[in-house]
């Protein structure tokens, strides 16, 4: 198919040049050109807009990416994630036209070749850049695991992150009564209560996290969005209601280890808690639940519209400073989703 003589020769991308033995740095990515082509039969060309930078990606580059639902990154591979683009080259009497907004999983380049149907057209209820947001994965959770009532005691691990920014808010919009986030950072706790609405956050670091947890919630907790694993899930455990529910949707304490391969994280539990609570503990997988992208972004497009909610999110400009995004991101520099931005 011949290209509109408006577009470039040549579309940059990044490519993974190196497996990292530990965390992913700049120096394992470069980026390379080449040459623009029109898309192949049933494929559309799309103008990358916006795509997310996601710790799921250093799982991708490890050793331990067996069972995970997207195929491994080796060296020589263009990194890929969501994306949000313009098509610009379509075939003649397909779904998308040149013009159409669609999000898709090639990002990490500046024009992508997508098959038709592995895009999903935009309808335009959020600005473009919130299509990004990962509060689908907190909203599934604690509607479909974890069953948020009213006046339970939430909590959020990893508050400040992609997740737990969405969580704390979608809790309290489903009637939590009180809405506790952990952190690391002094900082991100001082954004967590004053913007995003949580009345405590328990700040990980010297001494015993599971104290600074009874402090937080002296009464237990009866539901659990946990975005990290390790000591704060196994804590969660013992702050236990009767009946708590516990929804796990990441385990970044292990996948985010330098001295682990990122697809590993292995918690210790007090199983005998467990079964005298009688707490339900459950994974979240969103291919469990194909209705709950569309439901979600009913009520998030609803949410933002009344300013019941925000999506807090760090904005880079460029493809070039990408790898170094994703660095700052594994060391938790960022608040909320890091999103790259393209001209």
């Amino acid at each position: 198919m011949t290209l509109p003589p408006s577009l470039p020769a040549l579309s940059r991308e990044v490519r993974l040049v190196a497996r990292p033995r530990a965390l992913p740095a700049p120096e394992h990515f470069a980026v390379a050109e080449v040459p623009l082509q029109g898309p192949a039969p049933g494929h559309v060309l799309v103008r990358n807009r916006y795509f997310l930078v996601f710790p799921g990606l250093r799982t991708l580059m490890g050793e331990e990416s067996a069972g995970v639902p997207l195929p491994p990154l080796r060296p020589g591979d263009t990194v890929f994630g969501p994306a949000v683009g313009e098509v610009v080259v379509a075939p003649p009497g397909g779904q998308l036209r040149a013009g159409d907004r669609v999000m898709h999983l090639r990002g990490w380049r500046e024009y992508a070749e997508v098959a038709a149907g592995e895009c999903v057209p935009l309808g335009g209820e959020l600005p473009e850049v919130a299509y990004l947001n990962q509060g689908v994965a907190a909203y599934g959770a604690l509607t479909r695991l974890a069953a948020v009532r009213t006046g339970d005691v939430v909590l959020v691990t990893g508050a400040a992150g992609a997740v737990g920014s969405m969580a704390g808010q979608i809790a309290r919009l489903l009637g939590a009564g009180r809405v506790i986030g952990t952190t690391g950072s002094p900082r991100k706790a001082e954004r967590l209560t004053g913007e995003l609405g949580y009345d405590a956050v328990v700040l990980r670091g010297s001494g015993s996290f599971a104290d600074r947890l009874t402090e937080a919630a002296p009464d237990g907790i009866d539901v659990l969005l946990d975005t990290v694993a390790g000591e704060q899930l196994t804590a969660a455990v013992a702050a236990a209601r009767p009946g708590a529910r516990f929804a796990l949707v990441g385990a970044l304490s292990g996948q985010l280890s330098a001295r682990r391969a990122g697809g590993s994280a292995p918690t210790t539990l007090d199983a005998y808690r467990l079964v005298i609570q009688g707490v339900s503990l459950r994974g979240y997988r969103g291919t469990d639940h194909p209705d709950v992208p569309a439901e979600w972004t009913r009520h998030l497009a609803t949410w933002l519209r009344t300013k019941a909610i925000t999506f807090p999110h760090t904005l880079i400009p460029g493809l070039t400073d990408a790898p170094q995004a994703l660095q700052d991101l594994l060391k938790g520099a960022h608040f909320g989703p890091v999103i790259v931005q393209l001209p």
